[in-house]
């Protein structure tokens, strides 16, 4: 054999050997039971909007810690690391949090979708400092440190509202609750305070309420538990049960088997919609109403569709476009009814009428500069996402686009609508249209009376 041909078996099979471990990574994922993996976002999704995946104030994790080495912030996480020092019961060392991180760092790897050309200590190193840093902004450790380490000025604010983007929002930008959840455990031995999934779940609960979100208060703390802090946030954007029966009970009743049976297509816009005289409602998020903004459903006669008020604003884009990112990384761990709800969104809210009639309708609420720039952004909001709508497991809200489709066929419910578009909407037309009326009722009753009343002549 020519020696500029030769092979190196030794090497080769080295080589092999690594790829076949990493190969292997799902698997050990699986059985480690923390079953959310992160991925990087797809180049044909990030390229549609690249600014919505990267973080501007802080990295956590690998990804952004190898490509933004600028945003590792690592004064602030020493000073989060000191904190869960102090804040620490019996003494517990900084070696005891090494070797616990230490121990885990295999774990840790394999939730992720890719390797990263970081030695032992570089990786624990990062783990412990992020973890720190998200149990001291998030997670109620640590005493007198706030969300951003500071207060005040509004500078600070804005930092604040930057970090919780980037360190809640973003699907990149995420390290292995699990880590977390150790760190606390080893800062709190006894078991005193609350679990760090519980604490941080309410400060989550806390910030899904103020954007009118979510009310909902899914379990966290039990198995599997959250993967990550973009996770915990999807867990309490879980359309409820309800929601779906109504829809549900609407597309499969007697006549309408068959329209259960017609293939997913495309939602008609709101506009469309609405000339077909299908009503639009708020429902509200409380008491016996909504639990989540994903709550959307069809009365029972399929005349009114009913959607919780979204309020839409700079930052509203980004964590619907993150929250798909996780679900596309994770279906079968997270699903798909948030990209669902966003397919939904887009489709039905596209243009500036439709922002408009939903805005009338006070089912859209935004701060943004028009409803152009509203429409523009929930019209690209999918672009890039693969979205299996066929599937009623995959898709929620296929029942209701079923009723939809039908009362949007239903000639008698069509022409009902244009008659009401058309005149009824103008009181001085309703008022000639219904004087027209009575008048061809009188101009037949007298030639009936006329024809009963005429007698020939014998």
């Amino acid at each position: 054999m020519d020696a500029a041909h030769a092979v190196d078996i030794a090497s080769l099979a080295r080589e092999l050997r690594e790829d076949l471990a990493t190969a292997d990574a799902p698997a050990a994922r699986s059985a480690s039971g923390w079953p959310v993996v992160i991925a990087e976002v797809s180049a044909l999704t990030r390229n549609v909007s690249p600014e919505a995946y990267d973080p501007y104030h802080v990295s956590i994790g690998p990804y952004h810690h190898i490509r933004n080495p600028d945003l590792a912030r690592h004064e602030d996480k020493i000073r989060s690391l000191s904190a869960v020092l102090s804040a620490a019961s019996g003494g517990v060392t900084l070696e005891a949090y090494l070797d616990v991180v230490a121990r885990m760092e295999a774990q840790a790897r394999s939730c992720y979708a890719h390797n990263f050309n970081l030695e032992s200590n570089a990786f624990v190193r990062m783990l412990l400092l992020d973890a720190c840093y998200v149990l001291v902004h998030f997670g109620g450790v640590g005493v007198g440190v706030g969300v951003g380490g500071r207060r005040g000025s509004g500078r600070d604010m804005m930092e604040a509202v930057g970090v919780v983007r980037d360190v809640i929002y973003l699907a990149e930008n995420q390290i292995p609750f699990f880590v977390v959840d150790e760190i606390h455990k080893l800062t709190t031995p006894d078991g005193g305070g609350v679990p760090a999934a519980e604490a941080i779940a309410g400060y989550v609960r806390e910030l899904l309420r103020g954007q009118q979100y979510s009310v909902a208060m899914p379990a966290v703390a039990g198995p599997p538990g959250p993967g990550n802090l973009l996770h915990l946030l999807h867990m309490h954007l879980t359309p409820t049960a309800t929601a779906v029966l109504v829809s549900s009970s609407r597309a499969t009743t007697g006549s309408r088997v068959a329209a259960s049976q017609r293939r997913f297509g495309r939602w008609r816009s709101a506009t469309e919609y609405y000339c077909a005289g299908v009503g639009f409602r708020s429902r509200a998020l409380v008491g016996k109403g909504a639990r989540s903004i994903l709550d959307v459903r069809l009365d029972g006669r399929g005349g009114t569709l009913e959607i919780p008020r979204l309020r839409i604003d700079a930052e509203t884009s980004r964590l619907l476009r993150n929250l798909m990112a996780l679900e596309q990384s994770n279906p079968a761990e997270a699903g798909s009814h948030v990209t669902a709800y966003c397919v939904f969104l887009s489709q039905m809210a596209g243009t500036v009428r439709d922002v408009e009639l939903l805005s009338r309708r006070g089912i859209i609420a935004h701060g943004l500069g028009s409803h152009d720039e509203v429409a523009a952004c929930l019209a690209g909001l999918c672009k890039g996402v693969a979205f299996g709508g066929d599937d009623p497991g995959g898709n929620y809200l296929r029942a209701t686009w079923q009723g939809l489709e039908e009362s949007f066929r239903s000639r008698p419910r069509r022409w009902a609508a244009w008659l009401m578009l058309k005149y009824f909407r103008n009181p001085w037309l309703a008022v000639g249209l219904a004087a027209a009326g009575v008048g061809l009722v009188c101009t037949v009753v007298q030639a009936v009376y006329a024809v009963m009343a005429y007698t020939p002549d014998a």
